[in-house]
Formats: structure tokens, sequence, C-alpha cells
């Protein structure tokens, strides 16, 4: 029996260059870009000596480029993913280091495996493209979890800034001190705009569409609705944090029930093709005797047509709406 190592080092290679992303984005901007530091972003820029005009032109700069870069070859499958995340790298930055890693990757591949050239080429573009999908998609899902956890403690600290008869722009300036990255940051950007002329309640409606968060949504429609029509905003701003809390506990009671079922779909996707790998490698010509038939290419694409499948049809099944 002949094992085949190839099938691992091409794991290894792709951990790999998943770490270099990373590892670039932190090297580039500093751990002041880290989604869990204690101060947040804006508050270092500030510390650091630059400008509160500067700072808030480089923000609003980082938080609207990607949506704005969806005509670029290969970025458009990004820009919502890369916006949602934040990501300080400019869309040309981006796809330079898809093109660095997808380098990384086909030297790699060189040095470790035999495969053919094209194989190569082809295997290391994927690499290159996917590192940089899946890290953007996991920063912006972790980015997103954050927001949602840090609201609810946002509006309580505006609503006992306003019961003390703080007015609601001083309420933002306090969530933006207080508050860590990644809301704190928007906070500190919405108080700035403010502070320069920017009606508030526009302010949050267009971090809420950037975002596409309903529990902003909610939040800017608050304080819009109390800007025409008056009321105690305090209290209509109480009975939010209340609701979004309440929201966010039933996510979580959710997201619990059918944790089983997600990773028993997940499991039964991603068995198939774990079982395939394993044969190749455990015995790579397990299928020499079929491959030449005419029957042999067909059923690879109705068995591959079927993994698809089974992929759509396990996450509609545990995908429930609240």
């Amino acid at each position: 029996m002949v094992i085949s190592a190839e099938p691992l080092i091409y794991g290894l290679i792709f951990i790999a260059v998943l770490a270099l992303v990373q590892g670039i984005y932190l090297t580039v901007f500093g751990k002041s870009i880290s989604l869990n530091n204690r101060v947040n972003r804006r508050l270092e820029m500030l510390e650091k000596g630059a400008g509160r005009e500067q700072v808030l032109e480089q923000l609003r700069k980082e938080m609207s480029q990607h949506m704005k870069s969806q005509s670029i070859p290969l970025y458009s499958i990004l820009a919502d993913r890369a916006q949602k995340a934040n990501i300080a790298f400019t869309p040309p930055q981006l796809v330079m280091v898809m093109a660095v890693l997808t380098v990384v990757a086909f030297f790699l591949l060189t040095f470790g495996t035999t495969a053919a050239l094209v194989i190569r080429l082809v295997i290391s573009v994927v690499m290159g493209v996917g590192a940089v999908f899946i890290w953007v998609t996991n920063t912006a899902n972790k980015r997103m979890s954050m927001i949602e956890e840090q609201l609810p403690e946002a509006v309580e600290l505006m609503v006992r800034s306003l019961r003390v008869g703080h007015p609601f722009s001083s309420a933002l300036q306090i969530v933006a001190k207080e508050v860590p990255d990644p809301l704190g940051t928007e906070m500190g950007v919405i108080s700035d705009e403010a502070a320069y002329g920017r009606d508030v309640g526009e302010a949050l409606k267009s971090m809420a569409e950037r975002i596409d968060m309903q529990d902003m949504r909610f939040l800017a429609v608050a304080v819009t609705i109390q800007q025409t029509s008056g009321g105690n905003l305090a209290e209509i701003l109480d009975g939010l944090a209340k609701v979004v809390r309440s929201r966010f506990r039933l996510f979580r009671r959710v997201k619990a029930i059918t944790a089983e079922a997600k990773w028993s779909g997940m499991f039964l996707s991603i068995f198939p093709i774990l079982a395939l790998v394993m044969i190749n490698v455990i015995q790579p010509n397990y299928y020499d005797d079929v491959k030449q038939t005419s029957a042999f290419i067909p059923a690879c694409l109705v068995v591959a047509a079927f993994l698809v499948v089974n992929i759509f049809v396990m996450r509609a099944l545990v995908n429930i709406k609240v």
C-alpha cells in the first residue's frame, strides 16, 4: 500500500497562505486594526497626533471604499463582505494581496509537490483567491457578531448619559470613548460627522445600511422620529435596548438549538469529499480499473452535482429564520 502525502501538503500550503493574509494585514496596519482592541482605532489615531478632521476623512474612506470598487475584476465577489469587515486595505491592494498569495502558493506547490504545471497554476490561483475570500468572510462575520453584542450596551450607555442631562451628541461622544472596537470607532465617526454638521439620524441610517444590520436601523429610526416629533429619547432608547437584547438572546437560543443539526449537515456535506481524499491517499490506484470506461466521467459529474445539491439542501434545512 502506497500512501501519498500530496493531499496533506496541499492542505498545509493552504493553511500557510491563509495565515499569511492575516500576517500581512497586521504588518501593514499594526495591532490597532484588530477587532478586539481595547482602545478603539479612532482614539489611537487621535492619540498619535492626527487631527480630528484627518482621522474622520481616513476612517470614512476606509468604510466606503469597497462598495465603490465593485467593477474591479475578481473584487466584486468580495465587495459586500469587505464592506462589512471594514478591511483597511484598498481594493487594488486587496487584489495585489491575492496575486502575492497566488505566487507564494505556486512556489510552495512547486517545491512541495510533483503536480503538473497547469495543475499547480490552477491550484495556486484557487488558494490565493480562496484564502483572501475566507479571511474576509471570517473577519466580516466576527465583526458583525461583535457589533451585535456591543450595541445593547452602547444604547444603555446612551440612556444613562441622557438621563443625567447630557445632549445626544455628548452621549455619542461618551460611547465613542468608552466602547471598544468595532462599534467604538463607528460611533466615533458618527459623533465627528455630527460635530461637522451632518444630521445624526442620517448618519446612523447610513451606518445601518453600510453594515446591513436591522438593530442599527431601529436605532436610526428611533433617533429620527425623536428629532422630528419630539418625545423622551431616553425612554425610547431604553425600550430599544431591551428589544435588541431580547432579540440577541433569542438568536443565541436558536443558534444553540440548531447547532447539532448544522454540524450534522456540515459533516454530511464534507464527509464524501474527505472519503474521496482518503481513498486517494491510502490507495492511489483504487479507480484505475474504471477510469478508462465510458461511464466514468458522466458518473463523476453526477456525483459532483449531487454533492453540490446536498450542500444547498442541508443549508436550507438548518437555516431557520427568526
